[in-house]
């Protein structure tokens, strides 16, 4: 069942336009994130969600009725934002209760639900405590649990893990997803970091340029991204990118980079575009860090030199940033692979890559695959 439709949503502020034709489903129960890189336009999209701010075009349909002009109180969400915000004279029972506290609940009612969040969120044993005697991560977590306490089958999490340190952010995760499983509600939740997005969505929302550019599962956006943007984004580390030239090749369409100068410059690709667009377009390919591979190829695979600048030990994969010819990229070695080659900083080596892990973009839209 659709809960949430936003139809053709747009947001100025003066003549800077921050959102355009934003159009976007929530099915009842997603774990829906928007996500996107700093100034996308993400928590202003969120903010227009929950009547924080009003939309200048376009609808927001929530659970079947157009609320774009209801005030924020009247719409039944649960809202956290990205600061902490607590009261540091106020318990963490107190702060947590605060929102039903303004409604006048029935105090059995309040310690009923104080004490179901606390559970969730793991810091029953903090009750009695003020702001001040909690960590960064337990702050965090008084913060999502007061806008978890209220009852409501939608809530919006603005970056709530923003600013924390990767292990507690690990932790979050696991925590958040788990609630939302619990209480069997509908969550929509903004990101920048990549990572965060795919770990916990089931479906996610590409943000770039104030406009949401694709959407789609975690899987489905990283193995068929129809959109640079995704590419480059969804995934970690970022893809590498390279621009190439088109050229027209038949009834399809070739494209020339300076990766491959050597013994291949030109592939066949599958236009999903008009082939006369394609060809005034600005065009790139883009290739994971985890497809380039160092060492023995496997039979098929395309080969590029490259240079070794640094080696990245992170602990169970190393990233190794290269050289080719003037282009920087990424790959991705496994630990136990990474002991078992041999390569140093500064030291020239080949690299390789299947022509199918080779993504030929023209702005920014996905044209297809290499072939050998």
């Amino acid at each position: 069942m659709t809960i949430l439709e936003l139809k053709n949503l747009a947001k100025n502020y003066g003549k800077k336009t921050v959102l355009r034709d934003i159009n976007l489903t929530v099915q009842s129960g997603d774990f829906a994130v928007i996500f996107g890189l700093p100034v996308s336009g993400k928590s202003v999209l969120v903010r227009l969600i929950a009547g924080l701010e009003s939309p200048d075009d376009g609808q927001v349909i929530l659970r079947g009725k157009d609320m774009s002009n209801i005030a924020p109180g009247d719409r039944n969400l649960g809202y956290v934002p990205q600061s902490f915000a607590l009261y540091p004279h106020f318990s963490v029972y107190d702060n947590i209760a605060y929102p039903l506290s303004l409604i006048r609940a029935p105090k059995n009612d309040i310690r009923e639900a104080v004490q179901r969040v606390a559970q969730l969120l793991k810091i029953e044993q903090f009750l009695d405590r003020k702001p001040e005697q909690l960590s960064g991560g337990q702050k965090q977590r008084v913060a999502i649990a007061r806008g978890l306490v209220k009852k409501t089958d939608v809530f919006i999490l603005d970056d709530p893990l923003v600013g924390l340190d990767f292990k507690l952010r690990e932790r979050l995760i696991d925590d958040l997803k788990q609630s939302q499983e619990q209480l069997k509600v509908t969550f929509i939740y903004t990101t920048s970091e990549a990572i965060e997005a795919t770990q916990l969505a089931s479906t996610i929302a590409v943000m770039a340029g104030g406009e949401i550019v694709e959407t789609g599962s975690p899987e489905a956006l990283y193995d068929k991204p129809q959109r640079a943007e995704t590419m480059r984004y969804v995934g970690f580390p970022q893809s590498n990118f390279v621009p190439g030239d088109l050229v027209r090749s038949g009834a399809g369409l070739t494209i020339k980079t300076s990766l491959f100068q050597s013994e291949i410059a030109h592939f066949s690709v599958h236009a999903s575009m008009s082939v006369e667009k394609a060809l005034l377009a600005k065009s790139a390919i883009g290739i994971r860090p985890e497809h380039i591979v160092l060492g023995n190829p496997v039979p098929g695979m395309l080969s590029f030199p490259v240079k070794v600048l640094l080696r990245e030990d992170l602990g169970g994969e190393e990233i190794v940033y290269l050289d080719a010819n003037g282009q920087n990229l990424t790959t991705v070695l496994r630990s136990d692979d990474a002991a078992n080659i041999n390569i140093d900083i500064d030291q020239h080596v080949t690299a390789y890559v299947h022509p199918a892990d080779v993504v030929v973009y023209a702005d920014n839209q996905y044209v297809g695959r290499l072939a050998g």
